[in-house]
This record gives C-alpha cells, structure tokens and sequence, in this order.
C-alpha cells in the first residue's frame, strides 16, 4: 500500500508541498550557516579585542623603549561581542593530547589583527569543553560569586593563543561559544507554516477549480463508456481551457450516441429483414422429400441464424438496457453447466469458493456457453472452475484438446478466426464464439486469457475485478 496520493489534485498539492520543504531546508541552511559565521566572526573579533587590549611582549616593550598599547577594535563591534575572559601569557602552546585546532578560525583570526595593525607569527585556536577547562571553571566560580549569570559557560569555549614571532610566550584568551538560540528555530518553524498556510492554501483553490471539472468530466466518461447510453450533458464550469474541453466532450458524447441509436436501428432492420427470410426456407425445405438433403439444407440455415445472431450480439454488446447487479458467479458457473448436462454434453464444474460480483448474468451466461462449447468441440470436454485470485474473481474453462499454437492465439480472438487450422478434431463454429467471450468480458472491466496448459489442452480465463 502506498501513501502516494493518486489525484491530479493530491499529487499536485504533494508536490508543492515537497517543494516548499525542500526550499525551506535550503533556506534554514543557508541561515544557519550564516549565522554560525556570524557567531564565528563575533568570538574571533572578542578574542582580538582581548589581546589587542593587553600591552605588547616584553621583548617587544624592551625593543620600542617604551610601553604602546595595540589598536582598540571600533566600539560599535565591540559592544555585539561575546565576552572574552581569562587572557594570560604563557610559554607554552596551550593545547592538550588528543585537540584538533581550528585551522580556518586561526586564518580569520590572523587577518582580524592584521587589519588592526598586530603582527602576528602564530596562532592556535581549539574548542574546549568548559568543564575541562580549569581557567573557565574557576572563572564561572567568581562570577557566581558575585551572584552574575553563568550559564553561557556551561557548553564550549574558544581557546584562542597567538603570540608575534617564535620565542615569544603566547598570549591566550578564551571566549565562550554561544549555544543555539531555540527562537530562532521557532521562528524559522512559523515562518514555514505562515509560507505554507498562505501558499498551499492559494494554490489549493486555484487546483480545486481546475480538478473539480476534470474529475466531473471523468466521472462522465466513465459512465457513458459503461453504459454507452448519453445522459445530461455536463455543465461547463472552470478555467476557459477546461471549459472549451467540456463543451468538446458534450458534442462529441451526443454525436457518438446519436450514431449508436443509428446503429441499433440499422441492424433491428437488417436482423429482420434477413430473419424473416430464413425462417420462411426453413418452412419451405420441410417440402423436400430427400431427407438427407433437407437436413444439409436445415443446418446450412441454422448456420446463417446463427452467425446472424452472434454478428449482432457482438454489435449491440455495452448497449444492453439490463443493468448490472449482484450475481453469485458460482450459481450461474452451475446453471450453464447444468445446461450442457441436460443435452448429455461432457461438461463438469469443479467446487470453488463463493463470489459476488456486479454483472450482466444474460451477457456473461453467454461468454460460458460460448467458452464451453469451444472447449467440448475441439477438447473433448468441459471443466469450469472458480477461483479467487488476489480481488478478481476468474471463471477458468480447462479442456484436454491439442490447444493453440502460442504465435495463434492473439488471433484466436479476433472476429471470424476459426480453429480448425491448429484444431485437428471437425471444424465448426462462426469464429464469433471467442471475439463474443472477450467483448463481453471487457465490457465488465475485465479480461479473457487464453493459454495452452502444461500437461495440454487449452486454459479460457474470464477474469473479473472487484
């Protein structure tokens, strides 16, 4: 089972919703990588600030002859930094076994003090958990102290050590690394849902009166190919695009079934008139006294009758008047064998499970008598069974005959394609019987298979959907 919706409207809304979360994810990522930038920048700029406030080396105090204080940072960026704490100097690098040092941190740094005029020969930067870090502990433990907030150095600080040229002690500071701040995610969440409500919501009116009409219109033209009966004609609503589409489909629908009725007309005409005919030879042969001739003449005006009646069933199948109903498929499987039973033919129906499906009984029983009767003719006899497979219900007639060439098959069911060419038993029927079958199958919404069984003869499937 899949949660993929199958509507022009689900799968549209689907998309768009996908889309607007895909451009959402790539949006907060860009922010957030904005911001950690941001927040990289302000601690970097803290850490510089620090030193920077702090006098130069003493060997470079000693140099100079007298005490110069390093270049100040602006006081509009200083008052948006974090700030940094614990500046000392030491003589040696203050990184322990085990850290990774921050290499793009200490390129930015280095340029920070460039730009501010501080020579810098080195500079080392690692993130430190604040708990394992004895300068952080004993600093939050002042500020406690003195009753101030510590909770900005419960997560991690920058170690930042930078000293002028090799042999010099390094001075360091640290600042702490600002955790996230939840209202921005909340922000960021609201945002969506605002971008969403308003979106979705917009295009969901526009695609409803685009896929209402078109899901009326299917709806229309499923019930004529059904019934191929024209009803009211749809009432054009939508888009003009889908409008003009309607409209379209209202013609053609009364042309088609105006040429229907044309037809049925057509051929109760031709059935009459060709009707009347054989039934008045078939009166007038009784007159002839050679039995065995009348009874030639008998059969070869049966035949006619026959293929008559198959050419207009054929043509008059999905225009019948009865509708469809709830049929026991096992009970009429039994009625139409019972029928060949009755007339001694070899026909024989297997135990299956009980089926309800919506059908035509008449148009069904038909496509039976005619499968069995192919069955009986070319295959000795007739076994029908019932089975259920997956939600179909399928009707199988099975016989014990030489079957069909696989390459003829196809063919088989095509209008006046008889058997006799694969079929070595005698030759009989119109070529109607399996075409007929097929009609009426499709007609329900389902199938006829025909495939030829392992252990020989021919396997009929009339195959049915819930």
């Amino acid at each position: 089972m899949t949660l993929r919706p199958r509507s022009l409207f689900g799968q549209l809304m689907l998309a768009l919703a996908l889309a607007l979360l895909v451009a959402q994810a790539i949006s907060a990522t860009l922010l957030w990588q904005s911001a950690q930038s941001r927040i990289e920048s302000a601690m970097l700029h803290s850490a510089a600030f620090g030193i920077a406030a702090e006098p130069r080396s003493e060997q470079r105090r000693a140099q100079n002859g007298t005490r110069r204080e390093l270049p100040r940072l602006p006081r509009e960026i200083r008052g948006r930094l974090p700030r940094a704490f614990g500046a000392q100097s030491m003589e040696t690098l203050p990184l322990r076994s085990g850290e990774k040092r921050e290499d793009h941190l200490e390129e930015s740094f280095a340029g920070i003090l460039a730009e501010h005029g501080v020579d810098v020969g080195e500079v080392a930067i690692v993130r430190r958990n604040a708990e394992a870090d004895p300068m952080t502990i004993e600093y939050a433990e002042r500020r406690r102290l003195q009753g101030r907030n510590t909770r900005w150095l419960e997560g991690e600080v920058l170690v930042v050590a930078m000293r002028t040229d090799r042999g010099a002690p390094w001075r360091t500071i640290r600042v702490p690394v600002p955790s996230g701040d939840p209202r921005a995610l909340g922000s960021l969440a609201l945002q969506t849902a605002v971008i969403f409500v308003i979106l979705l919501g917009s295009l969901g009116l526009v695609l409803r009166r685009i896929t209402r009409p078109l899901g009326a219109l299917t709806r229309q033209t499923e019930q004529f190919a059904g019934s191929r009966n024209p009803v009211a004609p749809l009432e054009p609503e939508g888009p003009e695009d889908i409008r003009r589409l309607i409209a379209a489909h209202n013609a053609m629908e009364a042309r088609i079934g105006s040429m229907l009725d044309e037809k049925d007309v057509m051929l109760g005409a031709i059935g009459h008139d060709l009707k009347t005919p054989l039934a008045a030879l078939r009166v007038r042969i009784e007159s002839v006294p050679e039995a065995a001739q009348r009874e030639k003449m008998a059969a070869t005006i049966e035949e006619m009758t026959q293929t008559l009646d198959d050419i207009l069933s054929l043509a008059r199948i999905g225009r019948g008047t009865d509708p469809p109903e709830p049929t026991d498929l096992s009970a009429l499987a039994a009625s139409v064998v019972e029928e060949f039973e009755d007339l001694g033919r070899p026909a024989f129906l297997n135990e299956g499970p009980r089926l309800v499906r919506s059908i035509r009984p008449i148009w069904l029983k038909r496509a039976l008598r005619n499968l069995i009767s192919n069955a009986i003719r070319y295959g000795e006899e007739a076994r029908v069974s019932l089975i259920e497979e997956g939600r179909d219900a399928v009707i199988r007639i099975e016989d014990t005959g030489p079957g069909i060439p696989d390459s003829r098959i196809a063919d088989m069911m095509l209008p006046f394609q008889r058997g006799e060419a694969s079929r070595n038993r005698m030759t009989g029927g119109t070529g109607l019987g399996l075409t007929l079958a097929r009609a009426i199958a499709e007609q329900h919404g389902g199938s006829l298979i025909l495939e030829n069984r392992p252990e020989g003869g021919l396997r009929a499937d009339i195959r049915l959907p819930s």
